[in-house]
């Protein structure tokens, strides 16, 4: 495979919300833990090398809507990828246009620490590559106007040696990978809560200009009840 073995991991609401009010609910801590131990605990289940999100979902958790540090006059940087350093676990997050405002090169998930790498299009500035090279954040450059998924991840098996892949959100992220077929597996922690919210994003969520509401057909691979009525459920896309 020419790309890494990508499973998209999410907690959910029994309405199948990934982000909301259920998620203060005490209905849903055992869900949390759950989800994070099978994908980073001690005794995790895929032993993956980077999870990968998208912007939004990246300033909601960790750039927090930063603006970042531009300078203008910045030298010229080389054409091509970047990469800082290689490490154990990669945070990848899509940023097509280079808009998220970054303090640091690594990040601190719960106990897990991963270096930050970048997925640019050809529409992000020579000053925000700049701004990324002085933090020492790696970058790769996957499409022209707009991202090719298909090249960027080629690019993170490659260059960073990525092999397995966890796929993290947003909803419509996680959509636009499985309609192009670059998802494989799907793993959903059900909390047995909800909150019936209108305004919350959805586990996936089509997009126009990005992915259809064409249907898409799962296999079970397994169906685990967990502590406190959640439930774990994985799927093989079809």
């Amino acid at each position: 495979m020419e790309r890494p073995y990508i499973f998209c991991h999410m907690m959910t609401s029994l309405d199948g919300k990934i982000m909301g009010n259920y998620m203060d609910a005490p209905e849903s801590g055992s869900a949390g833990d759950a989800f994070y131990n099978i994908a980073f605990g001690k005794e995790q289940n895929y032993h993956h090398q980077g999870w990968l999100s998208g912007r939004v979902t990246t300033d909601d958790n960790f750039t927090l809507y930063r603006k970042p540090a531009l300078d203008g006059n910045a030298p010229s940087v080389p054409d091509g990828d970047f990469v800082a350093e290689k490490a154990p676990m990669y945070y990848v997050s899509i940023d097509p246009s280079g808009r998220l405002g970054w303090e640091s090169n690594s990040l601190t998930y719960v106990d897990t620490t991963a270096h930050v790498l970048e997925v640019l299009s050809g529409q992000a500035s020579n000053a925000y590559k700049a701004f990324l090279r002085k933090l020492g954040i790696s970058y790769i450059i996957a499409g022209t106007e707009t991202l090719d998924y298909s090249v960027a991840l080629s690019k993170l098996k490659k260059l960073f040696g990525i092999e397995t892949l966890m796929l993290g959100g947003g909803g419509v992220l996680n959509w636009s990978f499985i309609q192009a077929g670059m998802c494989d597996e799907v793993s959903v922690v059900v909390a047995p809560c909800a909150d019936g919210s209108t305004e919350t994003p959805t586990l996936f969520q089509a997009k126009d200009g990005l992915s259809t509401d064409t249907p898409v057909g799962f296999t079970l691979k397994s169906a685990d009840v967990l502590d406190g009525s959640a439930v774990w459920l994985r799927y093989l896309v079809k």
